[in-house]
C-alpha cells in the first residue's frame, strides 16, 4: 500500500519535481519505506512505498517498463499477481522483480485498458506513456483505494489524498456545494464530489486518459451494481447455494493472504471478522495474529466485544491481543486523528485505533471484516426500508398520507431532527426511505450549516431517489437486492472504505477486505436473491469448517463502536447527553477549518 502523486503538464507550463515534494511529505505515512520521483518535460510522477510484496529496492517506484515506454506510480495489491506473472512470462515478457507493481505495468504495456478486468485486488494508479505523451489513470471496481484529480494552471494533478493535492499549493480551496451537502446529509462526502470544487474523485471501476494536462471523460470498465441489478431469480437448492458461497469465500480469503510480511486481523465479537478468522485457520495459516480494541466504559456491557473475540480466537487457534483505549489517550490522539482524516467523516476513529494497535505489534497488513453486512443482509435497512416503502404505498393508496403529517411534525419537534417532516414525501421509494434511515441532518438545516448561498442549488433540486440513482445506477426491482446495491455503492464506498484507507494508512498499515472483492461478488451474484433464506448471515457464519459458535451468531449486533460521545461529554460538564453523530460532525468540520482547509 502506498501513496501516488503526479503532475501532467499543460502547454508550455510544466510541473517540476519540487512542486510535488509537499504532497509526498504529506503522504509520508502511507509509504515510509521509500520515496521516489520520475520526471520528464511533460510529467512528474512521485511515489511513497509501503513494502509488502518483494521488499527489495528493485521494486521501488515510480517504475519504468522493460521496453522503457511506460512509467507507473501505483497504490494497491493485486492478489492474483502470481498467476498473471506466470502468464506474462509464458508470453515472453522478461520480469526483473517479484512484485505486483511490475505485473500491472507490463500487463498494461501489452493490453492497455483491457488489462484492468484481469486484476483481482484493490488499486489506484497512473501510467505515463512516454511515446504518446499521455497519462492513464484507473481505480478498482469497489473503490477500495482512492484516487483524486484537480485541474490547475499548470495542468492536472493526480493523487491518493485530497490533502496531498492541497499541499502542493496549486489547488483552489473553493467549496463544492454538493460534496459538502452530502456530508451534512449522510455523514460522508459522496463521490465523484469532494469537499472542494476543483478536486474530483475518479469514480470506482473507471479509467481515464490524460492528454495535454487535461483529463478526458472517465470510462467505466466494471460496475459492481450490476451484481444486484442483474441477479437471476432461478432458485437453487439451499445446499447448492451454501456450497458455492463457501467455496467463493475460501478462495477470496486465501487470495487476500498473499504477502511477504506478517498478516493480522481485526477481530471483533461479530460474525464478519469471526468467520474470516475461521476461514484463515482453514487456509492453514499459523502466523496470523488477531487484535481487538476495548474500552473500560464498555466493560460488562453488550458493546464490549473482547470476551466474544477471545472465544473466537481460541476456537480457531489464533494468537489474540486485546488493546485497551482510554479517554486520556483519545484526548492526546484526537489532533492527529483529525489531521489524518482526509475529508470530513463522522466515522473512522474506531479503525484508526484498531490500526494503531496492529502497528504497535509490528504488523504491516491487516484483514478487516467490512463488507459482510452489505453482502449478507446484516443491516436492519434490509428489513426496515422495504417494509416502510410497502406500508407507505398502502397508506398512499388509501389517501391517508396527510393524516400522518401532524405525527411526523411532532416527532420532528420532540427529536430536534426535522428529517421526520420528509417522511410523507420520501417514504414511497427505496431511495427516499433509505435516505430517511441513513440521514444525518435534514434539508431544513442545510442553510444554517453551509450558508444560504451555498445551500441554495442543493435545496432547489434535491431529490433523494435521483441522487441515489446517480450514484448507484438504476436499482434492482427486488427491494432487498436494491438495498444491497445502495449500501455497497454509498455507505460502504463513501464511508467505510474511505475511512479504512485514511485511518489505516496513518499508521502505515495496509487494510485488506476479503468480503469487498469484485471477483467474489461476481461469483456470488447468481445466488444473491436467495441470501434472505439464510438469516443471521448464516452463509458467512457457517463458511469455516468449524462454524462460528451460536453465542457469536445470536449475539445482538453492536457494531464497531467507540465511546467518543461519552468522552467528549465529560469534557464539557454542561452537556446533558452523550455527543451525537450530528454534534460530532460539527466538531469535525470545525477542526477542518482550523487546518485552514475550508
Amino acid at each position: 500500500m502506498c501513496g501516488v502523486i503526479a503532475g501532467i503538464s499543460a502547454g508550455h507550463t510544466k510541473f517540476e519535481v519540487d512542486d510535488i515534494a509537499p504532497a509526498l511529505a504529506r503522504m509520508a505515512l502511507r509509504g515510509p519505506d521509500a520515496e521516489g520521483v520520475w520526471y520528464d518535460n511533460a510529467a512528474v510522477l512521485g511515489h511513497r512505498r509501503l513494502a509488502i510484496l518483494d521488499l527489495d529496492p528493485r521494486s521501488h517506484q515510480p517504475m519504468v517498463s522493460g521496453c522503457g515506454r511506460y512509467v507507473i506510480s501505483y497504490n494497491g495489491e493485486i492478489y492474483n499477481f502470481r498467476q498473471l506473472r506466470d502468464d506474462l512470462k509464458n508470453r515472453g515478457t522478461h520480469l526483473r522483480t517479484s512484485s505486483d507493481t511490475e505485473v500491472v505495468l507490463e500487463l498494461f504495456a501489452l493490453e492497455g485498458a483491457a488489462a484492468l478486468k484481469r486484476l483481482r485486488g484493490m488499486f489506484a494508479f497512473i501510467v505515463w506513456d512516454r511515446t504518446a505523451r499521455r497519462g492513464f489513470i484507473a481505480r478498482d471496481p469497489y473503490g477500495i483505494k482512492p484516487l483524486y484529480y484537480a485541474n490547475t494552471g499548470r495542468g492536472l494533478l493526480v493523487g491518493s489524498q485530497v490533502k496531498a493535492l492541497l499541499a502542493t499549493g496549486f489547488v483552489s480551496r473553493e467549496p463544492d456545494a454538493w460534496g459538502q451537502a452530502g456530508f451534512w446529509l449522510l455523514g460522508s462526502v459522496p463521490e465523484p464530489h469532494t469537499w472542494f470544487k476543483n478536486i474530483c474523485a475518479l469514480p470506482a471501476g473507471h479509467f481515464a486518459w490524460i492528454q495535454d494536462g487535461r483529463i478526458e471523460q472517465p470510462i467505466r470498465f466494471w460496475d459492481i451494481a450490476t451484481a444486484w441489478r442483474e441477479a437471476p431469480r432461478n432458485p437453487q437448492t439451499l445446499d447448492h447455494v451454501q456450497e458455492r458461497i463457501h467455496g467463493a469465500l475460501r478462495r477470496s480469503v486465501s487470495a487476500h493472504l498473499v504477502s511477504d510480511v506478517p498478516v493480522g486481523i481485526f477481530l471483533s465479537g461479530g460474525i464478519d471478522s469471526g468467520a474470516l478468522a475461521g476461514l484463515i485457520s482453514d487456509d492453514k495459516r499459523t502466523d496470523i495474529s488477531a487484535v481487538t480494541i476495548a474500552f473500560s466504559e464498555y466493560c460488562g456491557s453488550q458493546q464490549d466485544e473482547s470476551p466474544a473475540a477471545a472465544q473466537i480466537a481460541a476456537r480457531y487457534g489464533i494468537t489474540h491481543d486485546v488493546r485497551i483505549v482510554t479517554k486520556e489517550e483519545f484526548y492526546t490522539d484526537l489532533p492527529r486523528v483529525l489531521n489524518a482524516m482526509d475529508q470530513p467523516s463522522i466515522d473512522g476513529v474506531n479503525t484508526w485505533y484498531a490500526s494503531k494497535a496492529v502497528a504497535e505489534r509490528g504488523l504491516k497488513v491487516v484483514i478487516s471484516g467490512i463488507g459482510g453486512d452489505e453482502l449478507f443482509l446484516g443491516y436492519s435497512s434490509f428489513r426496515q426500508v422495504p417494509t416502510l416503502v410497502r406500508l407507505w404505498k398502502i397508506v398512499s393508496r388509501l389517501h391517508l398520507a396527510s393524516t400522518f403529517n401532524p405525527v411526523f411534525a411532532f416527532k420532528a419537534f420532540m427529536s430536534g431532527n426535522s428529517r421526520w417532516r420528509y417522511v410523507s414525501r420520501w417514504a414511497g421509494s427505496i431511495g427516499g426511505s433509505w435516505w430517511l434511515r441513513r440521514g444525518l441532518f435534514s434539508l431544513d438545516e442545510l442553510s444554517d450549516l453551509m450558508g444560504k448561498e451555498m445551500a441554495f442549488p442543493v435545496l432547489k433540486s434535491f431529490d433523494p431517489s435521483i441522487c441515489i440513482e446517480q450514484i448507484s445506477g438504476p436499482l434492482s426491482d427486488d427491494a432487498v437486492l436494491s438495498i444491497g446495491q445502495v449500501e455497497s455503492t454509498n455507505y460502504l464506498r463513501h464511508q467505510l472504505l474511505r475511512d479504512s484507507d485514511w485511518a489505516s494508512m496513518d499508521h502505515s498499515v495496509e487494510l485488506r477486505t476479503p468480503l469487498v472483492d469484485a471477483w467474489l461478488l461476481q461469483e456470488l451474484s447468481p445466488y444473491l436473491s436467495q441470501f434472505r433464506d439464510f438469516p443471521q448471515k448464516a452463509l458467512l457464519a457457517d463458511a469455516p469448517s468449524k462454524a462460528l459458535p451460536k453465542m457469536v451468531v445470536q449475539r445482538k449486533k453492536s457494531g464497531f463502536g467507540i465511546p467518543i460521545g461519552a468522552w467528549l461529554k465529560d469534557k464539557n460538564t454542561r452537556q446533558r447527553e452523550s455527543l451525537s453523530a450530528r454534534e460530532w460532525s460539527r466538531r469535525v468540520v470545525a477542526a477542518y477549518k482550523e487546518q485552514n482547509l475550508c
